[in-house]
């Protein structure tokens, strides 16, 4: 049996702020129970809800030394969908109001926890084979499990493995704070190892202290070599091309699943889409005040709202695409510019545009159901999930050719009946509008056509399944079977 620890910042159903917490909550779940035991370790945030912290027991509590300070470690457990979740107790570092503050109190909290999750694991009687790192919060346990866990033989041969869920998150700060923070000593600040362009960076102390580097798409792990996607680590990940793979994210498809799906109007299957899919858009439509008409054309868009995710593209055709048949939907926050802007079009373009600047886990089921197509330009994309559930969903997604959304949506061909979506390739606002007309026409003129995109989105498996398998085999190689 091999046994295999999840370190992880979030992880659903407890805390969320993005795809990590997906990928976290739902990867352990579709090991092989005969062969692993994956186990996952998060911080116990004051800001879960409270149903989960009253669920959690227990177990045990331990000082730890970290930098000057004598922490006191907590470990509490729970057991959820048969996954046996450990949560790190601390409130003087997990008080806040939400799970990430700024600047050196996260890369202080996150040391603590880093440490703590090797700490625990001669008190759990827990001693993974592999411990599974996401992001630059888990950055340093590479480097502790290096530095001063060597000593003793329960640690010596564990292996690690660093998954980077987006390299724009990395973890920066001054060498003389964090050598404070961590009491790592000299010895790790050089520019081989923690040290970047005069700063201390994390997630590059587990990249290089990782067996194994992982990243969230095949596409994404190509662009990271080169200087405009690599955020100025692109020699580190050539330099360890040897040791990194990309392996596509799935998604839930219990969670995302348009037959049982209890938060949209009518539910439908890849056999009844014809009928009934339309029944969602007619509902959505009346629920935000567009204009009722089952015949027009929905983009949807569930979004953070950054430039990462192409929004300047879309504004700066935003009134061009407003005089054609369409009704745009939107749903997310983000930048106040991004913000306001759709709320100005909404003002505008009253019973078009619906700008929905809030989040909700309903409403984006219930346009991810009613949409006919799904906008995604991204300027870069590691992975990207949103693109997997509008497939899922039959909606078609409209995507920029990069990271993930290259690697999972194919371009429709016209002249071959094939695709499962459309795409461009450059980072160019017409070229992007030029795409969205391309689908309209397909929309409106060649109906059957649309519906064969719909039939094949539909078949697509972008189920977890598919990538645990991916992650079983370097998990072997790792450990070397």
């Amino acid at each position: 049996m091999k046994k295999i620890l999840f370190a992880t910042s979030e992880a659903v159903p407890f805390i969320k702020t993005g795809g990590l917490a997906d990928v976290a909550g739902a990867l352990p779940k579709c090991f092989d129970k005969q062969y692993f035991d994956v186990r996952v370790v998060l911080p116990k945030y004051a800001c879960m809800k409270q149903e989960w912290k009253d669920k959690m027991q227990y177990m045990t509590h331990f000082y730890m030394d970290l930098g000057f300070k004598n922490c006191y470690v907590g470990i509490m457990h729970l057991e959820y969908d048969g996954i046996q979740f450990y949560f790190i107790d601390n409130e003087y570092y997990f008080s806040g109001p939400k799970p990430y503050d700024s600047g050196p109190w996260d890369l202080e909290k996150f040391a603590f926890f880093s440490k703590a999750v090797l700490s625990i694991l001669p008190v759990i009687d827990f001693r993974p084979d592999i411990i599974h790192c996401h992001d630059w919060q888990t950055g340093l346990v590479p480097v502790y499990l290096h530095d001063s866990f060597q000593a003793g033989e329960f640690f010596r041969g564990i292996k690690t493995v660093m998954t980077i869920h987006n390299l724009k998150f990395q973890g920066v700060w001054d060498v003389k704070t964090v050598k404070d923070i961590t009491g790592l000593s000299d010895y790790y600040f050089t520019p081989d190892k923690l040290e970047a362009y005069k700063d201390a960076n994390y997630l590059k102390g587990g990249i290089v202290f990782a067996d194994a580097v992982t990243t969230v798409s095949n596409t994404y792990a190509e662009e990271i070599k080169t200087p405009f996607y690599g955020e100025r680590l692109e020699g580190l990940m050539c330099a360890r091309s040897n040791s990194l793979r990309g392996i596509v994210n799935g998604i839930d498809y219990e969670e995302y699943n348009p037959q049982t799906d209890p938060f949209i109007a009518k539910q439908y299957n890849a056999v009844t889409f014809r009928k009934e899919k339309v029944k969602n858009k007619l509902a959505l439509q009346r629920e935000l005040g567009l204009d009722e008409d089952s015949s027009v054309m929905m983009l949807g868009i569930v979004s953070r709202l950054t430039d990462q995710k192409g929004f300047d593209l879309i504004a700066y055709v935003m009134d061009e695409l407003c005089q054609d048949a369409v009704q745009i939907v939107v749903l997310g926050t983000g930048d106040e510019r991004y913000e306001n802007m759709f709320r100005h079009f909404d003002w505008k373009y009253h019973g078009k545009v619906s700008a929905n600047i809030y989040y909700s886990e309903p409403m984006s089921h219930k346009i991810y159901a009613s949409a006919d197509a799904f906008l995604m330009p991204s300027l870069f994309e590691p992975c990207g999930l949103s693109q997997l559930m509008s497939l899922r969903y039959g909606t078609v997604p409209i995507v920029r050719e990069t990271g993930g959304l290259k690697d999972t949506v194919q371009p429709y061909n016209e002249y071959e009946s094939t695709g499962t979506g459309f795409s461009f390739t450059n980072y160019n606002a017409h070229e992007m509008l030029g795409v969205i007309r391309n689908a309209e026409r397909i929309y409106y003129d060649k109906k059957r056509e649309w519906n064969k995109i719909i039939d094949r989105a539909m078949a697509a498996d972008f189920s977890w399944n598919h990538s645990a398998a991916q992650y079983e085999e370097m998990y072997n190689w790792l450990i070397g079977e």
